[in-house]
C-alpha cells in the first residue's frame, strides 16, 4: 500500500505531541511495509523530523495550484492522510477528484472544536458549547472523510453522543508507548518540578500563566526551597513574563531533549484549564518514572475507572498544590503513584499492541470504501456542496494568482 500523508505542518516530534503523533503514524505504517510519502505547504525548521532519514519521500505543495493535481495523478497513493481537518477542506476535494478510489482518512490529532469550546468557557464562564464555528467545519470534515482517526476515547465517544457520527466512520488509535524494561533516575536522586510543553500550543502558555501567578505561590509556600524550570520550544518571547527567579519559578526555553531533562525532576506539573486530545508531556511523565500532577482535562482519555491516575486530580489551585507537595515530600507515595503510571502505559498504550493495529485498521477500512461510502449519504452530500464551494473559491484564487504574474 502507498500512503500519503499531507501534513499541516512539518512533523516536529521533539516539539509538539502532534509532531509525535504524525512520527507514530509514519512508523506503524512503515513497519507493515507501506511506501510512504509526506508533502506540507509549509516550510520545515530546524527541528522538523528528518524524513529523508526515515526513507520517507517529502514534497512541498501549495494550495490553490492545480500543479498538486498533476503530481497527485501521478503519484497515485492508495491512502491519503490529512493532518487535522483544515488540511481536508484545502486538498480534500481534488484528492477526489484526482484520485477517487483513494481511502480518505483524516487524523484530527485532537477535537479542536472540544478545545475551542473549553477556551471560551475559560475566557467567558459560561456553559459548554460545543456548537461553535470550528465543529461546522471539524465535524464536516469527519464526515466527507471515509475513516477519522481518534487519539482520546472520550472524543470518540462525544462525536457518537453528540454529533451522532456513526461507528464506520471514526477509529480510536492513541499513542504508543515503548514498554521494554527501564531503570529510572530514584526519588532522592531528583530535585525540583517540571512544566513542559510547545508556547505554540494555546492551552499550555495558560497553564504555564496560571501556575506562575496562583498554582506555583501555593506549593513555594510550603516548600522554599523547591523550584519549578518552565521548559517550552517556542517560547522565547515569554521569558520576560515566565523567568522569576526570585520566585523560584525558572524558564529555560526548549528542552533539546525532553525525556532525558524530565527525568532529572521528581514531580511533573500540568495544570491545564483547557485542551483536547491526549497531553504529550504526561506521556513522557510515563516514559521517565515521573510522577505527574494534573487536571481532569490533563488526565482525560488517559485515565479510567478501572485505571485510575494514582493520586488526586482536580482544577482548584489548592488541591493541585497540595497533591504536589505531598509527592515531592512523601518517597512512598511518590513511588506509587509512579507504578500506577507505569500500569497505566502498560495497559492502555503500549506500542507493541497499537501500532501494528493502524496499518489493519486502514486495510478494512480500504476494502470496505464503496459499501461505506454508499451507506454514509450525510458524507455524500457534503462533499458535494463542499466541491462546489470550495473547488470554485480555489480555481479562482488560482486564476487571480495566474493573471497577477
Amino acid at each position: 500500500m502507498h500512503c500519503l500523508i499531507i501534513g499541516k505542518v512539518w512533523p516536529e516530534p521533539s516539539s509538539t505531541a502532534a509532531g509525535r503523533r504524525t512520527l507514530d503514524i509514519l512508523s506503524a505504517l512503515q513497519a507493515a511495509g507501506w511506501t510512504l510519502s509526506f508533502a506540507s505547504t509549509a516550510q520545515s525548521g530546524p527541528h522538523s523530523l528528518d524524513l529523508a532519514a526515515m526513507g520517507i519521500e517529502s514534497h512541498t505543495i501549495q494550495v490553490n495550484d492545480s500543479g498538486f493535481d498533476t503530481w497527485l495523478k501521478a503519484l497515485a497513493p492508495d491512502v491519503v492522510i490529512f493532518d487535522r481537518f483544515m488540511t481536508e477542506e484545502q486538498f480534500g476535494w481534488r484528492v477526489e477528484q484526482v484520485c477517487p478510489q483513494a481511502l480518505r482518512v483524516l487524523d484530527t490529532s485532537d477535537l479542536h472544536c472540544l478545545r475551542e469550546a473549553r477556551h471560551q468557557q475559560l475566557k467567558t464562564g459560561k456553559a459548554l458549547d460545543l456548537f461553535n464555528e470550528i465543529a461546522l467545519r471539524e465535524i464536516a470534515s469527519i464526515h466527507r472523510s471515509d475513516q477519522t482517526l481518534m487519539i482520546s476515547e472520550y472524543e470518540m465517544q462525544l462525536l457518537r453522543d453528540v454529533f451522532s457520527i456513526p461507528e464506520t466512520q471514526i477509529a480510536y488509535w492513541p499513542f504508543g508507548l515503548d514498554r521494554s524494561p527501564k531503570t529510572f533516575p530514584a526519588y532522592a536522586e531528583r530535585q525540583h518540578f517540571i512544566m513542559i510543553g510547545s508556547f505554540h500550543h494555546a492551552p499550555n502558555l495558560d497553564a504555564a500563566r496560571w501556575c506562575k501567578q496562583v498554582v506555583w505561590p501555593l506549593i513555594r509556600k510550603a516548600i522554599p526551597e523547591a523550584e519549578l524550570h518552565c521548559y517550552g520550544s517556542y517560547g522565547d518571547k515569554y521569558a520576560g513574563e515566565l523567568n522569576a527567579p526570585k520566585q523560584g519559578f525558572l524558564f529555560k526555553g526548549r528542552a533539546d531533549d525532553a525525556l532525558a531533562t524530565m527525568q532529572q525532576y521528581r514531580v511533573n506539573l500540568a495544570p491545564l484549564r483547557f485542551g483536547a486530545g491526549l497531553k504529550g508531556k504526561l506521556f513522557d511523565g510515563f516514559e521517565t518514572g515521573t510522577p505527574s500532577v494534573t487536571t481532569p482535562v490533563g488526565a482525560e482519555g488517559i485515565a479510567t475507572a478501572d485505571c485510575e491516575w494514582g493520586c488526586d486530580v482536580s482544577d482548584e489551585p489548592e488541591a493541585i498544590a497540595k497533591v504536589a507537595v505531598q509527592l515531592y515530600q512523601d518517597e512512598a507515595q511518590w513511588s506509587a503513584v509512579q507504578a500506577q503510571g507505569q500500569r497505566i502505559a502498560d495497559t492502555r498504550f503500549d506500542a507493541a499492541d497499537w501500532l501494528p493495529r493502524l496499518p489493519q485498521t486502514l486495510s478494512d477500512a480500504f476494502d470496505a470504501l464503496d459499501a461505506n461510502r454508499q451507506a454514509h449519504f450525510v458524507g455524500q452530500m457534503l462533499r458535494h456542496h463542499q466541491h462546489r464551494s470550495t473547488e470554485f473559491m480555489s480555481r479562482w484564487i488560482e486564476a487571480k494568482n495566474v493573471k497577477r504574474s
